[in-house]
């Protein structure tokens, strides 16, 4: 149970394309971002994994590319500004815990009649990583 952030391109649909019956993937709110960041955020700071206490530690890390706090990032990851390579790469995989009820079922696509699990969410991927965080 990982997560992590991806600018959308052509890319990376074709590679979420062949990875999809294994993974679940949407848009996320500022406000899903926000939680995720503050909750579970940790940096990469000399390969190591250091949970982001501080805004001192994003400021020496990304302070060059006018990121010097935790909104700074969080702002950089949600509007996929300029710095967001550099800001999603700082960024640690998310740990997320298993989701609160579980899941539905696991064999079958969210978009399928059954509905499942895996696959493209959009907006309702919110719903699934505040039962996850």
């Amino acid at each position: 149970h990982n997560g992590v952030f991806l600018k959308v391109n052509k890319p990376i649909l074709q590679m979420l394309k062949l990875v999809q019956p294994y993974v679940t993937y949407g848009y996320p709110s500022l406000k899903t971002v926000r939680a995720l960041v503050y909750k579970r955020g940790h940096g990469k700071v000399t390969k190591q994994r250091i949970p982001l206490t501080d805004n001192q530690i994003i400021a020496d890390k990304l302070g060059e590319k006018g990121l010097h706090g935790m909104e700074d990032l969080i702002h950089e990851i949600y509007t996929v500004g300029p710095s967001f390579k550099q800001a999603a790469n700082f960024l640690w995989p998310f740990k997320l815990s298993a989701p609160r009820g579980g899941f539905k079922c696991k064999r079958h696509g969210y978009c399928e009649m059954k509905g499942g699990d895996w696959g493209n969410r959009e907006e309702e991927i919110n719903e699934l990583v505040g039962r996850m965080n």
